[in-house]
């Protein structure tokens, strides 16, 4: 019998509610993936309630942990790293350190980074050290990117309004030419009204992938959404259909939200925790590594 796909995410963690890897964990695991959560803060809860408790997680104890996965030969045995929020630079750098460590390693390693920086409501929500941190280190090893408008108008200066805009961002953004980046949250001048949606530019070509745009604007949606992507692309998908499938459900979840007045995603509605089961169980071929993770064209 062949291991199921094995993910490193490191991201943050939270006590009560579904940021970080609170919201990638669920989904991950249960479509079948064996994921070895890293945090890089702890926190009480997400940063919109009156008080927040937690921190960055100390370096020593940081680097502690990751000294552990190396002990375990985590990297070697990845098909996925994802990383998410950081919370501190000297976190940062370790995590640059890390990724380009099990990259040597594991040749066949995807690397989804996820540079969790700001959004067009709050804006820049880490320091600028650690966002250069995300646009000089972190991006230039990922195999898939997934920054929002935000994001990538912050990291390579050009204000997304157009197709070409996005075009002409994933030429200034600090990624290779093999990579594959997934803008999110787009609303261009030519996006169907009432809709958002991702767009992937890669070495294959570019497609547009929209749905409809929810009046909820919630912590923890894109945490979900790469986590979803994750598991999409382990079980074999396509990356169109991982990325389509992602954005299904999290509209499943974000409409869970929603219906319940609930202030972050929620992963509880049976009809979504159904699907991800269907994920895992829908691939009965998708055993090990070298068979689910191929990098995306």
């Amino acid at each position: 019998m062949t291991r199921p796909p094995f993910v490193i995410s490191i991201q943050s963690q939270v006590v009560f509610g579904h940021v970080g890897n609170s919201a990638a964990l669920l989904p991950m695991q249960a479509a079948g993936l064996e994921v070895a959560s890293i945090p890089t803060v702890v926190f009480s809860n997400t940063p919109d309630y009156p008080t927040l408790r937690g921190r960055a997680l100390p370096p020593e104890f940081f680097s502690d942990l990751l000294q552990g996965a190396r002990e375990r030969s985590l990297p070697e045995r990845a098909a996925f790293i994802l990383t998410g929020y950081i919370g501190s630079l000297d976190v940062a750098l370790m995590v640059a350190d890390f990724v380009a460590d099990a990259k040597a390693a594991n040749p066949e390693l995807i690397y989804l980074c996820d540079p969790v920086m700001g959004d067009a409501g709050p804006g820049l929500y880490v320091p600028e050290a650690i966002a250069d941190v995300m646009r000089e280190r972190l991006l230039p090893m990922a195999d898939i990117a997934t920054p929002n408008p935000f994001e990538l108008t912050w990291l390579t200066g050009r204000e997304i309004e157009t197709l070409a805009d996005l075009e002409t961002a994933r030429q200034a953004l600090e990624i290779t030419t093999e990579a594959t980046l997934i803008a999110t949250g787009c609303a261009l001048e030519d996006t169907p009204d009432g809709h958002i949606e991702s767009v992937i530019l890669g070495p294959g070509g570019i497609s547009r992938h929209p749905t409809v745009h929810l009046p909820v604007a919630l912590p923890g949606t894109g945490d979900l959404f790469a986590g979803l992507i994750v598991a999409g692309l382990a079980r074999g998908f396509a990356l169109t259909h991982a990325v389509e499938t992602a954005q299904t459900l999290t509209s499943r979840a974000l409409n869970h939200a929603s219906t319940l007045g609930a202030g972050e995603v929620v992963l509880s509605e049976p009809e979504f925790r159904r699907a991800l089961l269907t994920l895992g169980a829908g691939r009965a071929n998708a055993g090990s590594k070298r068979t689910t993770a191929r990098k995306p064209e």
